[in-house]
């Protein structure tokens, strides 16, 4: 292999095309969660915008892959045995320029869109023989017969015509059928190959011995889903008029039927194996694309897991979207921590900046940090509510009822991070304000961390206890505002929404009225 070639392998970028997440999250619609001790709600995926995390962080050469990795970053395990996994793969392809070159070839032929299919092969019921099939098997042995016996008595040609009309029904009857699997088969066949190549090397002998029985086994049922790759290749190098002689040949033996539930029949028993190849392949991929990603962006780390202490240090943590951002540092002793802060300042993309990375360092070991220490958190969030117009629920409601979840998740005896963004904003001040501080003290009881941010800079006096202080603030000059996005200790002490109406030219006499009201409000009067 060249050296152009193996570096075209190994610098896999950021994705351009189209991501088709329907596809790339069938794996995890379906997969099982026994292993793990969180799965990531579509609340916190939302909230975190993790989607576009994931867009940043596949690099993944296979559908598999592209499927697991969603997967994975979906899901917070029990153990540390799947990122121990994860790691020794990782170590064999970052020693081995020329292998990790090689198996990427590999990997990337189970790119197509077909191999998003393969999972159902495992994870769902396959289809069942209709309770008549054994027509289609007396149909099948006459016709195979009456061509026989026709070279010897021509008249059963007409026979044979009479005979087609009936099969060319049934034929096309399980068109719908074998279209299920007419995608995922043919891949099966590709991801078993995929797989033996990949075993052949020997930084993979410890793998080779159970997932070696389970390819051999797949290798023989070539033979009999043979008929799946013939049909996806004649579709692709034929032309018409040969295409509509094979199909009346395939109908009149029905041999689409037969071979597909036969085919069926035989996998039903194999799951575990074609479960097995495809977390290989898969988990393969995944390496790869994780080690493509940490040399792609300015520093990571590998985060320290303690499970003995309520303690969350973060050092030089970055948001991974946010290119050329602005890194920053906290430590949380058994406090939780409260940010105050200017208008567009940076306090909710902080917050999501913790979530993005306590959720990555313990799917894919991967923070965007130069180091982090924390326990093994589920992470939860309630920053992005709106209006349930269908349902008529208001915003206020909305809030009321995502933070009711909290609140029971917080019982659960776990670490839990909880992230949030402005409570109560639906609701007067006063009661705001006392319902935020009663519903803060209680999130950040027990195991559990808490990250808020507010404009309310009263509850930073009722929270001293359980909360450390924080804010962001900007720098006004003349003609211009300019932020720093740097956390800083303490609470803060001024405020900006009235200089940016000025700055944006506001009517001098709007600027002036508020400026009225605020120190009249401020004094009390």
């Amino acid at each position: 292999m060249m050296k152009s070639d193996i570096e075209s392998l190994t610098l896999q970028k950021i994705k351009t095309g189209p991501f088709n997440f329907d596809q790339i999250g069938k794996y995890f619609a379906k997969a099982g969660q026994e292993e793990n001790t969180q799965t990531i709600s579509d609340r916190t995926y939302h909230d975190l915008d993790l989607e576009d995390v994931f867009k940043f962080a596949d690099r993944t050469l296979s559908c598999p892959g592209q499927q697991l990795l969603y997967h994975v970053l979906r899901t917070i395990p029990k153990t540390n045995v799947r990122g121990q996994k994860l790691e020794n793969l990782i170590s064999i392809f970052s020693n081995n320029a020329a292998l990790r070159a090689s198996i990427a070839a590999q990997v990337a032929k189970l790119n197509k869109k077909d191999a998003y299919y393969l999972p159902g092969l495992f994870q769902e019921k396959y289809l069942q023989r209709p309770k008549w099939f054994w027509l289609v098997q007396i149909l099948c042995g006459i016709s195979v017969l009456s061509v026989f016996l026709s070279f010897f008595f021509p008249q059963l040609f007409i026979f044979l015509i009479v005979l087609l009309p009936v099969n060319l029904g049934i034929h096309y009857w399980n068109k719908n059928n074998l279209y299920q699997y007419g995608s995922s088969i043919p891949q099966l066949l590709l991801l078993n190959k995929t797989a033996r190549n990949i075993l052949v090397n020997r930084e993979f002998d410890d793998a080779s011995k159970e997932l070696g029985k389970s390819i051999a086994t797949l290798d023989g049922l070539g033979p009999a889903m043979s008929i799946f790759k013939i049909e996806a290749s004649l579709q692709s190098e034929i032309g018409q008029f040969v295409d509509y002689v094979i199909e009346l040949i395939k109908a009149l033996f029905l041999i689409e039927p037969v071979l597909l539930f036969t085919t069926l029949k035989i996998l039903e028993n194999r799951k575990a194996d074609i479960s097995a190849v495809f977390h290989f392949v898969a988990e393969t991929d995944l390496a790869l694309s994780t080690l493509a990603l940490r040399e792609d962006i300015p520093y990571y780390c590998i985060p320290e897991i303690n499970a003995s202490d309520k303690r969350l240090t973060v050092k030089d943590m970055y948001h991974p979207l946010l290119f050329g951002g602005v890194s920053n540092d906290i430590d949380l002793n058994n406090k939780s921590a409260l940010l105050t802060g200017s208008n567009m300042s940076g306090k909710t993309t902080f917050i999501r900046t913790v979530g993005i990375n306590a959720i990555l360092g313990q799917t894919i070991n991967t923070c965007f940090a130069s180091s982090i220490s924390m326990p093994p958190m589920q992470v939860y969030s309630s920053i992005r509510i709106s209006d349930d117009l269908l349902s008529e629920k208001s915003y206020y409601f909305e809030e009321v009822l995502s933070l009711k979840q909290l609140l029971e998740h917080s019982r659960n005896g776990e670490y839990n991070l909880f992230l949030l963004d402005e409570l109560f904003k639906g609701t007067n001040s006063v009661e705001r304000i006392a319902i935020g501080k009663s519903v803060l003290t209680y999130l950040a009881g027990g195991k559990n961390l808490v990250l808020v941010s507010t404009h309310d800079r009263e509850l930073a006096d009722y929270l001293a206890g359980d909360f450390e202080i924080f804010h962001f603030t900007e720098v006004i000059d003349q003609n211009d505002i300019h932020f720093d996005y740097k956390i800083k200790p303490g609470k803060l002490t001024t405020t900006n929404a009235i200089r940016i109406l000025e700055l944006n030219h506001y009517p001098a006499a709007v600027i002036e009225e508020a400026h009225h009201l605020s120190q009249k409000l401020k004094s009390g009067d």
